[in-house]
């Protein structure tokens, strides 16, 4: 709604301003069609005063040729039609040559204030205020228009904002740059002496009465009505006080009265009070000198009152300490003396029951070495026949323990021996297949080698029929042949040919020797 009323004041302002234009453009077009026209009404007039004049030379023929005359010597009149230039245009009646668009300009201006009536019309309160509408006819109106966007009569309501946040007022008790633009609050003792207050109130304009507010309070409230009623209450509850009740012993009761009474006061006005405080206290200078000498002199006698009663206590402390001592030393002795005589006359009874104490203790001792004796014979007897009973739970044990001794030893017996005969089967089938495996693998390995003979044979056959239709076509390839056969058995070494030290010579002589030593061994059928 605050975009609307903006945007109604902005179009208002624009229709103003077209309207505005459109006359201004109006009026100028007019002064200028007027400033054309009067030029045009001019010019013929100089022409006729030329004319009149007359010039010497060739110009008066062309201005009398140019102004539609006749020439010289014909005698014939010059009209007032004939004298007119080409462009002169005939005079108009008199008043505007150009019409104003009047009707135009008074329909956007009609628009404008339209335009600014609605905008107007419309109230948008912020936050933290509440307003209430004032009527040109009928005054104050009753109701509060709180935060939101509400709707007036143009030109017959406005509205009055009212801050309905929480305020402050404070008073100084002293002057002090910190408290700068602060009110000095002093107030009158019943002594007569002067006190400074710091004061602090927080209160609030009622929103339901914002109507009585506007009609009957004046403004501003807190200049006008809460800086008197502050003050004014509390300069009268001082005077019931004196100076030490304002700052020490009182001080509660006295800000609970001027909080009463200034709730009280502002209430009749609208007013919330959200609370009162007493900040600072501040006592006149001399009283403040007094009353600290005073208190010194309370602190004096209130030590010399405490240093005396510590004595008294002493004293009462040393003489209770000595009659104690006297009354333990009375109950000790006293103690004592009964201890004594207890002692003896216990000695005296017990010398009376000592004997018969004696006599029963041996019977009693009697009595226990029987009872004792008795018990040793049951025990024994008891340990006898636990100890056949013993001894049968044994025998009995190792009869069951060899029974089941012998049973599972036969019962291991027939389980090895079933073992035994199931190996002994299982051995002589694995033999019997074995052999039968190695037979098939040795009749196979035989198969294998005589086929590898017959093979072998006749691709040496077949060979031998090569080489030999070859050598019969080239009988050089014997040598070639002895070459590449010999190639990987004979090194060839190379020794000087006087060398009959050299230590090689008698190898090669021990090897010419024995052709056949170096030959490698012949394999099993016929392969080497």
């Amino acid at each position: 709604m605050l975009f609307l009323r903006l945007l109604l004041f902005v179009v208002s302002f624009g229709f103003l301003g077209t309207a505005v234009a459109i006359v201004l453009y109006d009026l100028y077009l007019a002064f200028e069609l007027n400033r054309i026209l009067r030029l045009g009404e001019r010019a013929p007039k100089d022409v006729a005063a030329e004319q009149t004049a007359g010039t010497p030379g060739e110009k008066a023929p062309l201005a009398d040729t140019a102004a539609g005359t006749p020439p010289s010597g014909t005698g014939a009149p010059v009209t007032a039609r004939a004298a007119r230039p080409a462009f002169y245009l005939p005079p108009r009646s008199a008043g505007p040559r150009r019409a104003i668009r009047w009707s135009a300009a008074a329909k956007f201006v009609v628009l404008a204030a339209l335009s600014s009536l609605l905008g107007k019309s419309i109230l948008v309160v912020p936050d933290g205020f509440a307003a209430v509408r004032v009527s040109q006819i009928s005054g104050v109106r009753p109701g509060t228009l709180y935060a939101g966007t509400h709707l007036l009569v143009p030109l017959v309501q406005r509205a009055q904002l009212f801050d309905i946040r929480e305020k402050v007022y404070s008073t100084a008790a002293s002057e002090n740059p910190r408290d700068k633009g602060l009110e000095i609050l002093t107030v009158e003792a019943r002594e007569g002496l002067s006190v400074g207050l710091a004061v602090t109130v927080r209160y609030r304009l009622d929103p339901r009465h914002l109507d009585y507010v506007d009609a009957n309070l004046p403004q501003p409230i807190e200049d006008e009505i809460v800086a008197p009623v502050v003050t004014s209450t509390f300069r009268d509850l001082a005077p019931n006080y004196i100076v030490r009740d304002v700052f020490s012993t009182k001080r509660d009761e006295f800000k609970q009265r001027a909080t009463q009474a200034i709730t009280a006061r502002l209430g009749e006005d609208q007013i919330i009070v959200k609370e009162v405080l007493l900040r600072k206290v501040l006592l006149p200078e001399q009283y403040q000198q007094g009353l600290q000498g005073l208190l010194l002199k309370e602190q004096e006698d209130d030590q010399v009152t405490v240093d005396q009663s510590i004595e008294q206590k002493k004293v009462r402390i040393a003489e209770s300490q000595a009659e104690a001592q006297k009354v333990r030393q009375i109950k000790r002795a006293e103690g004592d003396a009964r201890t004594r005589v207890l002692m003896a006359q216990a000695e005296s009874d017990s010398m009376q029951y000592t004997l018969p104490l004696k006599q029963k203790q041996i019977e009693q001792s009697k009595l226990e070495a029987e009872a004792r004796k008795q018990t040793t014979i049951e025990d024994a007897d008891a340990a006898a026949q636990a100890r056949v009973k013993n001894a049968e739970a044994e025998a009995q044990a190792k009869v069951i323990d060899t029974k089941a001794e012998q049973q599972r030893r036969t019962l291991l017996a027939q389980t090895q021996n079933e073992e035994t005969v199931r190996g002994a089967e299982a051995a002589a089938q694995a033999k019997v297949i074995d052999g039968k495996a190695e037979k098939e693998r040795q009749d196979l390995l035989a198969d294998a080698e005589a086929n590898e003979i017959r093979l072998t044979a006749q691709a040496g056959a077949e060979k031998m029929q090569l080489e030999a239709s070859a050598l019969k076509v080239n009988p050089m390839l014997v040598q070639l042949t002895v070459a590449q056969r010999l190639s990987d058995k004979v090194q060839i070494m190379m020794v000087p040919t006087d060398g009959k030290f050299f230590f090689t010579n008698d190898v090669l002589k021990s090897a010419q020797a024995f052709p056949g030593l170096n030959d490698p061994p012949m394999r099993v059928g016929g392969k080497q």
